[in-house]
């Protein structure tokens, strides 16, 4: 641990034992998580995943189920499989990603499952290449030269619910048939894992650090993460919530007038998303109550309120919280302000709903459920 230790600096309080055990354990994540992407095979590619609720890192949204695959942009690949339900399949093609071979780069491209041609079973399939082949008369989308990475992003508002994608890929340019790699190349992959871990970890830890240091605490800055890994066309809302004990946050805002997708999460201080099987550190919006006036209300405190819209901080009276407004007609701004744990309803509108200890419980209840009836990956 003694190279990995140079990023315990970045923790708010680095003396804290429980901070420090719980960066560690991230490390031990990221570890895990690099694995998967460290002997991908752009020849071979498919969807793999270094993200999920057991890997909850780098603010892994809990509606999406996340895919990346490794490719070349000389190659001719091909997408297949069928649409499903849920709210979209999105598929960004990248100039880098967060993989143990790769660095970060810009968005190369992009594909809309809902602006593709789709079979009446939901079936689509789609060429992706440098230049149209001729007599080709199929869905086909431009890959750029520099495209070395395919990440996809499936949304579903009720989980465990919706019909699931299926989708496989392959490069169709040339024949199946990966080779044994040498142990020079084995080598050389392992050193890049063991590298990876300490930069995966400075990405992550670096988030809350910058917005401490840019004084984004009980307040939110909007960010695009154009080029970091966000979503073409979503707009971020994000922040660093801070509460004193018997504190709460009460959050509120507009809701578009239109917009395809929505959500808000907490996530820990290292950023890694609050477990959200048997906690509600998170709500889309299919799951949130708006109140009378049309507007959304959401309340972050230790203890349950008894309001629908509660947020569970799993225990943390600070952490980073994210609101995504994705292809919306605009994005309205979040207010935030802090109360009295005890008075929350008087910051509230008259009407809102009472939700009693055994409603809650039937709530967490039907989440644990859907969690578990879905994929994770």
């Amino acid at each position: 641990m003694t190279k990995a230790d140079s990023v315990l600096d970045l923790l708010a309080d680095p003396s804290d034992p429980l901070a420090r055990q719980e960066a560690y354990r991230l490390m031990f994540m990221a570890l895990a998580a690099g694995f998967q992407s460290t002997f991908v095979d752009p020849d071979h590619p498919e969807f793999t995943c270094a993200v999920s609720n057991v890997m909850n890192s780098v603010g892994v949204n809990p509606d999406f189920i996340y895919g990346s695959a490794s490719i070349r942009g000389d190659g001719v690949y091909r997408l297949s499989g069928k649409r499903g339900g849920g709210v979209f399949v999105l598929f960004d093609i990248n100039a880098g990603s967060i993989g143990v071979l790769d660095t970060f780069g810009p968005s190369v491209g992009f594909i809309d499952l809902d602006e593709c041609t789709l079979g009446p079973d939901g079936s689509f399939d789609i060429l992706i290449s440098g230049e149209r082949p001729e007599g080709h008369t199929g869905d086909w989308v431009k890959l750029d030269p520099r495209a070395c990475n395919i990440a996809v992003r499936r949304a579903y508002y009720n989980w465990g619910v919706e019909e699931e994608a299926k989708i496989a890929i392959e490069r169709v340019d040339r024949p199946i048939g990966p080779v044994r790699l040498d142990a020079a190349e084995i080598a050389r992959r392992l050193t890049a894992l063991s590298g990876f871990v300490e930069r995966y970890v400075t990405f992550a830890m670096g988030y809350g650090a910058r917005q401490r240091a840019q004084g984004v605490v009980n307040r939110l800055e909007h960010d695009d993460w154009a080029g970091r890994g966000g979503l073409s066309g979503q707009h971020y809302y994000q922040g660093i919530f801070a509460l004193e004990p018997g504190q709460a946050m009460i959050l509120e805002t507009e809701v578009p007038d239109t917009v395809r997708y929505w959500n808000i999460q907490l996530n820990d201080p290292l950023w890694n998303s609050i477990e959200w099987f048997n906690r509600q550190s998170s709500l889309n919006a299919a799951q949130v109550t708006l109140d009378s006036d049309g507007q959304f209300r959401a309340v972050i405190a230790l203890e349950d309120p008894g309001v629908p819209n509660w947020l569970d901080p799993g225990g943390h009276l600070t952490g980073s919280l994210m609101l995504r407004w994705t292809q919306a007609s605009h994005g309205p701004v979040p207010r935030l302000r802090i109360v009295d744990a005890g008075s929350v309803r008087e910051h509230l509108p008259a009407d809102t709903p009472v939700v009693t200890p055994q409603q809650r419980q039937e709530v967490l209840r039907k989440r644990l459920r859907g969690s578990q009836w879905r994929h994770r990956w």
